[in-house]
């Protein structure tokens, strides 16, 4: 069990931390503000500030964010839009000059520099809106009279931070230079905003910075897999062990340990190759060339696949069959870089496009949706088994669920990177975006779908655990 869930935790907190690094990248590369880098979703367990950025770890792993500089901005600036970014203006000064300070304190004191935990626990006490507002305070008195103000920040200040620092001087108070700016709004601040948040971006920009998340799970599932290739993939040879007595197998002459060389003379190298070409048969006979006993004798022998399943060859569930079981013999199949990057490629295409048709399965009810959807008890279930079975099966499985994640969220549905996508591309259609007031009520219904998702699949986990 605690293998499971430890497993479920890394893979899926990899996963997030590929999709959040997409938006991220993205949004930074666009010159948006990125006010928080979450993996993980609250309560908090750790945060570090480092530049304009926190960076934080949640207590649940099933999730992450990236927030960006005017996330919740409506269609025009407002008041409350300007406090916000000159509080986080406040915290700039104050993190540039604590890292500028700290070496200088080691060096004069002697003193060890404080642990993450230390460092952690000091923002905390220091973010206290009275000691914060005392040192920043402080901090734009001690700029303000510095012929080096770099000296003291590491760097020239921005045209933002002079004017806040100018104020605070002016004013002699944070709570005082704060409502002033918020009340007046220079020009000059509101440009600096507006170059920075990300409502007031391109079209263009917004649908790359949305869309940079589920690339980053699709390009991250061909680099893992060729790591894969490059290690070696165990894989399961086509070598009978069970044979039902009832079906073709067994009738046509097959026994076990017989290695199956090829199909309708179509070489068979693997399990798979043997399960797919019968699958594939449509009932069809299948010339089946095998080595018997170890003598490397190739003998061949014809097998008409049966239909196994419920009745009529219309039913999804029903497959073709002959009867047999693999032996359980493994062999590990390793290739050089350049022929394991093509390969990743061409099997991260096979799987994306399996996964779109399953999907669409589902959406048509060919496949019942309490067969098709697992939640995270399922997935936790899943890894463990993977990971139990070695690197290469957990990193397949981890390469299955990236390709998921970022096709899933492609999907047109509110709350979904597809969804905002959506709204984009309507507002392209349009010439503006859609009032507020309509995306919100397209999020919260977005939002209940989710959660009626999310309920519905941990319901179903629970009843296949239950069902045994």
């Amino acid at each position: 069990m605690l293998t499971s869930i430890t497993a479920a935790v890394v893979i899926l907190g990899l996963l997030v931390l590929v999709h959040e690094s997409g938006h991220f990248i993205a949004a930074k590369r666009s010159g948006v503000r990125v006010v928080r880098f979450s993996i993980g979703l609250p309560p908090k367990l750790f945060s570090i500030r480092r530049g304009e950025t926190e960076y934080q770890i949640g207590a649940t792993p099933f999730g992450g964010y990236v927030r960006m500089l005017g996330d919740e901005i409506g269609d025009e600036h407002g008041s409350a839009d300007v406090m916000s970014y000159l509080e986080e203006v406040g915290s700039d000064l104050l993190c540039d000059a604590e890292r500028v300070s700290l070496p200088e304190q080691v060096r004069t004191s002697g003193a060890e520099p404080s642990t993450p935990a230390e460092s952690g626990a000091a923002r905390a006490v220091e973010s206290e809106p009275s000691q914060r507002a005392q040192r920043l305070c402080a901090l734009a008195k001690r700029i303000a009279g510095s012929s080096k103000p770099a000296a003291i920040l590491g760097r020239a200040t921005t045209a933002d931070e002079t004017l806040l620092i100018d104020e605070i001087c002016r004013s002699g108070s944070i709570s005082e230079a704060l409502k002033t700016l918020q009340d007046r709004r220079p020009p000059a601040l509101i440009r600096r905003i507006q170059e920075r948040a990300f409502p007031t971006q391109s079209l263009a920009k917004r649908v790359l910075i949305v869309l940079a998340g589920p690339l980053a799970n699709l390009l991250f599932a061909p680099v893992l897999l060729t790591v894969v290739f490059i290690y070696g993939i165990p894989r399961l040879l086509p070598i009978l062990g069970q044979i039902r007595h009832d079906l073709p197998a067994a009738a046509a002459g097959l026994k076990e340990g017989d290695r199956i060389t090829s199909i309708n003379s179509v070489a068979i190298k693997s399990w798979d190759d043997l399960s797919t070409t019968i699958k594939a048969s449509g009932g069809n006979p299948l010339k089946i060339d095998y080595q018997r006993g170890g003598s490397g004798a190739v003998s061949s022998l014809t097998v008409k696949p049966a239909k196994e399943g419920r009745s009529g060859s219309a039913d999804p569930a029903a497959s073709w069959i002959i009867g047999v079981s693999p032996r359980g013999d493994y062999e590990v199949s390793r290739v050089n870089p350049i022929t394991a990057m093509g390969n990743a490629v061409v099997e991260t295409g096979k799987m994306s496009v399996m996964l779109v048709a399953g999907i669409y399965r589902i959406i048509d009810g060919s496949t019942p949706v309490r067969q098709a959807l697992g939640g995270p008890i399922m997935i936790a279930q899943l890894a463990g088994r993977e990971a139990h079975e070695g690197f290469a099966s957990a990193a397949l499985f981890t390469v299955m669920l990236s390709i998921e994640l970022g096709i899933i969220n492609l999907l047109p549905v509110p709350m979904l990177d597809g969804g905002h996508i959506l709204f984009f591309l309507i507002e392209g259609v349009r010439g503006k975006p859609l009032q507020v007031r309509h995306r919100e009520i397209a999020q919260q219904v977005g939002l209940f779908l989710l959660v009626v998702l999310m309920a519905f699949v941990i319901f179903n986990d629970i009843s296949r655990i239950v069902q045994g």
